[in-house]
């Protein structure tokens, strides 16, 4: 039970640091748009597609989920000192590599954007986009170690530190919009910020800064941990060796996942910078509750389900996942009807968008939202194979999804416009996680036993959705403060009914 009790306490703390860092992103949002409007929004995220590809396949994304279990298992088994020898081996091997990775993406970076990343661009765009890139690449570089150091801290379960390091990224990010990237300094209250006038690549100066400050916070719990660096890579030792085999399907299932975001963006560059933008931002928009619900709770499960297949507890697995199933589910659909007729009045009060900008944003981010279950949901199945060092399942769902989203992402924008893409997204990111779920479920019978829950959930959704309607309806009040209250009203109401689900969350 106290074990149970850690993985709450973690999974909170994780929340609310996500919490801090998805109001953080917001806030750089809106500043940025203020600055460069949605069209810049689109060439900023564009240039930073494939350098986060290469950052997901290199750092925190493929090598962090291969590397947790079989650094968790050296912890237990053979103790810190030698985990710690290993660590260094696949960090030192990480950075080689993203550096020769990095050079390879400046040579060929021209080609990569005129002919995948931004087709539909302008040339002018083109050119600033593939500039952008190649200076993002130093962030990368920074990310592989820092990725790395955040998995090598959580398998020892401290997740404080790198659940505060996104929190600095975006700050760091923040500074460069602020100061960096304006050509005018900023009136924030009675405050007048200076300003550099360095546009667009102020803010990845920022980009920078802040995977500076990424690495850092978490250098204190490296010393704490007693970490001691070696100079060594050994290809043949023992433990590189289990990681490289748990790798290579990872890195395949990342190459999947990135080919999804290429992709989404190149269908998008069609529509225009603004459509890209448009689509980013609602994407943005839909990862806040998921970030906070899903890969909080399944950040925090990963060393402790490992644990568990290592010392032969399945059924201690299989509740714990069968908790945070029906956690996510009883969150994740109020949720999403509140975010539903919520998005249009916010935007409208933030970002000041003329009417067709809105009308493409609230399209993709409903869009997005039918697939909130699907994604928390992802987060737990895709950890539950990587626990038992099992990378090859969710390596061929992500791909049977990749390929059936460009194919499905085609077909519905070029029938029903821009946001047939994130209706392709998650239709297709929903069934990979029901494919993996039911797998699971058949090796661990009741691990998807949700059916009380899912009543409660719809029950609690339409609760919260007639009220905020009503309210938002009837209520004389201002746009903004009327849709805040609209929400906060319409999730209080949603509680009662998903209070089981509410206790659970305390008792994972």
């Amino acid at each position: 039970m106290k074990k149970l009790t850690h993985l709450t306490r973690v999974s909170l703390l994780l929340s609310f640091f996500f919490a801090l860092d998805k109001g953080l992103a917001f806030i750089k949002s809106m500043l940025f748009n203020k600055i460069v409007g949605l069209e810049g929004m689109g060439i900023f995220g564009v240039s930073n597609n494939i350098p986060d590809y290469l950052s997901a396949l290199i750092s925190g994304g493929a090598l962090g989920m291969a590397f947790i279990p079989v650094l968790s298992e050296y912890l237990d088994r053979e103790g810190r000192q030698s985990a710690w020898n290993l660590f260094s081996r696949i960090i030192n091997l990480a950075f080689l590599v993203t550096a020769a990775l990095s050079v390879v993406i400046i040579l060929l970076a021209d080609p990569l954007v005129r002919y995948i990343s931004a087709p539909g661009f302008q040339p002018d765009k083109q050119t600033l986009t593939i500039s952008l890139m190649r200076l993002d690449l130093v962030a990368i570089l920074i990310f592989s170690i820092s990725g790395l150091i955040m998995a090598g801290l959580q398998a020892n379960k401290h997740f404080f530190l790198p659940a505060m390091a996104p929190v600095l990224y975006n700050l760091g990010q923040i500074f460069g919009v602020t100061v960096l990237a304006p050509s005018e300094g900023l009136h924030l209250g009675p405050f007048q910020l200076p300003a550099l006038g360095l546009g667009l690549y102020g803010m990845v100066y920022g980009v920078i800064l802040g995977a500076a400050l990424h690495l850092l916070i978490q250098v204190p719990g490296l010393l704490r941990y007693q970490f001691r660096w070696t100079p060594v890579i050994g290809l043949r030792n023992t433990g590189v060796q289990r990681v490289l085999v748990l790798l290579g399907p990872r890195v395949l299932t990342m190459a999947c996942i990135q080919a999804y975001f290429l992709s989404r963006d190149s269908l998008a560059s069609h529509f225009g910078e603004a459509g890209v933008g448009a689509l980013n931002l609602g994407w943005t928009i839909q990862q806040v509750p998921e970030t906070i619900i899903g890969t909080a709770i399944a950040i925090a499960l990963l060393p402790s389900l490992s644990e568990y297949i290592n010392r032969g507890q399945p059924e201690a697995f299989r509740q714990t996942v069968n908790r945070a199933l029906r956690v996510m589910l009883a969150l994740c659909l109020p949720i999403a009807a509140l975010l539903a007729f919520g998005v249009r009045p916010l935007a409208m009060s933030f970002f000041h968008y003329d009417t067709a900008q809105l009308d493409l944003l609230t399209a993709c981010t409903w869009a997005f939202l039918l697939g909130l279950l699907g994604d928390t949901w992802l987060e737990v199945a895709v950890r539950s194979f990587y626990a038992h060092q099992n990378a090859r399942t969710p390596l061929v769902a992500a791909l049977i999804q990749a390929v059936s989203f460009f194919f499905l992402a085609w077909l519905l924008s070029s029938s029903v416009g821009l946001y047939g893409i994130p209706l392709a997204a998650a239709l297709t990111f929903s069934a990979q996680a029901f494919v993996l779920l039911y797998l699971l479920n058949r090796r661990y019978p009741g691990l998807l036993q949700v059916g009380p829950t899912l009543a409660r959930a719809v029950l609690a959704a339409g609760v919260a959705a007639l009220l905020g309607f009503l309210l938002m309806k009837f209520l004389p009040l201002p746009v903004l403060p009327l849709t805040l209250v609209a929400l906060m009203a319409g999730g209080l109401a949603a509680l009662p009914v998903i209070w089981p689900e509410v206790r659970l969350l305390f008792r994972l």
